[in-house]
């Protein structure tokens, strides 16, 4: 298995939450596009415990790159586009 960057998982994260449909199979509970999606539903396609796909994901949430939303029991992950262009533009500048 090849491994990947640490950061280049997250950016693998951001992409998929950006167009969920195409990345992610149907879920039980909550709209991948409008709710967002799971951990667990990270951690599989990653290939990772669900352990690190949490870490991933609140780290991501930690800088508002990814809102949460609580549905029954299970946390969902969405992007938050605003954000993710904020945090690029600082980039862009030399932050």
């Amino acid at each position: 298995m090849l491994k990947r960057p640490v950061g280049g998982q997250r950016l693998e994260i951001l992409e998929w939450l950006r167009d969920p449909a195409a990345h992610f199979p149907p879920q039980r509970h909550g709209d991948p596009v409008e709710d967002g999606v799971t951990a667990a539903a990270v951690a599989a396609k990653l290939g990772v415990p669900l352990a690190v796909a949490t870490t991933h994901l609140g780290l991501l949430a930690g800088i508002g790159a990814v809102r949460t939303k609580k549905i029954r029991w299970r946390t969902f992950y969405r992007p938050d586009e605003v954000r993710i262009a904020e945090v690029a533009r600082m980039f862009e500048k030399g932050w």
